[in-house]
């Protein structure tokens, strides 16, 4: 975990890091050390989105070049792998590589990495590996055309009307297609039984039926706090300044592989929970303590606090809903 990635991600080789996260791009020093694979597991490579600072050059050089935001609108990155990850290199890091949690961006990196080390294309890799053994056969970057009835629209309200707006088509749509970039942050379509068929795979260590898809120690690797007490305390920090505009998601205090892991009790769930909730409306989480999962998938996008107080609403009848 502690290779640098520079060997497969050359784009990502001789990094200069900004001098202040919202300064100018060429206010910079060199990195300290390369990028490591654990920087990307655990989302601390030094690049991210930050969505409460549109503004800083960082984040307008996203969508200016394109890493992220398409033509229409829509966010999710769309030249292919490798020329995503020419324009990714020819930007700074925005923190020291292991020094701050990001969101979104170190996960597309990895989709990058697997790809790129197992000769394969990401979604095969994750149909070999994942899908085909856990019987996810709704579960891929894109809907076919002989299950796209079953896709509902994506709405995303007006946050000044609340007016609801369809964000993306279903038929038509950008899950309708192939996309040209299979994004590791958030680019696949799947069902709550496919979902929930993974899900029960890392609460039961690994297993699916008789069949082990991971090792234990590597769902415990997955599945518990892997942030340093510094980087702990600075993602905690952002967590809480922007509970406004997130409306109380993010607050789990910890951080795994590719996912949320509660930290500290400030809810109804405890300790160890781990999981995710998607800007699309959805929000799933496995409980080790009590062996449940729960999923709510909507597809009403988080532009107003609406779909997020339902997913809050959702958490808090299931947990008063147990009896024992």
């Amino acid at each position: 975990m502690d290779d640098p990635v520079d060997p497969w991600l050359p784009e990502l080789a001789d990094r200069k890091v900004l001098k202040r996260a919202d300064g100018p791009l060429e206010d910079t020093v060199p990195a300290r050390r390369p990028i490591t694979v654990r920087d990307l597991l655990t989302s601390t490579c030094g690049l991210g989105l930050d969505m409460t600072a549109r503004t800083a050059p960082m984040m307008s050089a996203f969508f200016e070049q394109g890493v992220y935001g398409q033509e229409d609108g829509w966010l999710l990155p769309g030249p292919g792998p490798d020329e995503w990850m020419r324009r990714l290199g020819t930007l700074p890091l925005m923190y020291q590589p292991g020094e701050r949690w990001l969101y979104n961006v170190s996960d597309d990196v990895l989709g990058v990495l697997v790809a790129r080390v197992t000769g394969q294309s990401f979604e095969t890799f994750l149909r070999e590996r994942i899908f085909d053994p856990l019987g996810m056969k709704d579960t891929g970057f894109h809907v076919p055309a002989d299950k796209i009835d079953r896709l509902p629209p994506l709405y995303a309200p007006d946050w000044q009307t609340g007016e609801f707006l369809v964000e993306d088509e279903a038929e038509g749509g950008h899950h309708s297609r192939p996309p040209a970039f299979q994004s590791g942050g958030g680019g696949l379509d799947s069902t709550v039984d496919d979902y929930h068929a993974y899900f029960r795979m890392l609460l039961n260590n690994g297993m699916h039926g008789t069949q082990r898809i991971l090792s234990r120690p590597a769902v415990e690797l997955m599945t518990t706090n892997r942030l340093t007490p510094e980087q702990t305390t600075a993602l905690q920090a952002w967590a809480r300044s922007v509970v406004h505009l997130s409306h109380g998601t993010g607050q789990h205090g910890g951080w795994g592989f590719g996912m949320a892991v509660r930290a500290y009790r400030g809810d109804y769930a405890p300790i160890g929970q781990f999981g995710w909730d998607g800007g699309a409306g959805t929000t799933t989480y496995a409980d080790p303590d009590n062996r449940l999962v729960g999923i709510l998938l909507t597809q009403t996008g988080m532009s107003t606090p609406d779909s997020t107080r339902a997913i809050h609403d959702f958490w808090t009848t299931l947990y008063q809903a147990i009896d024992d």
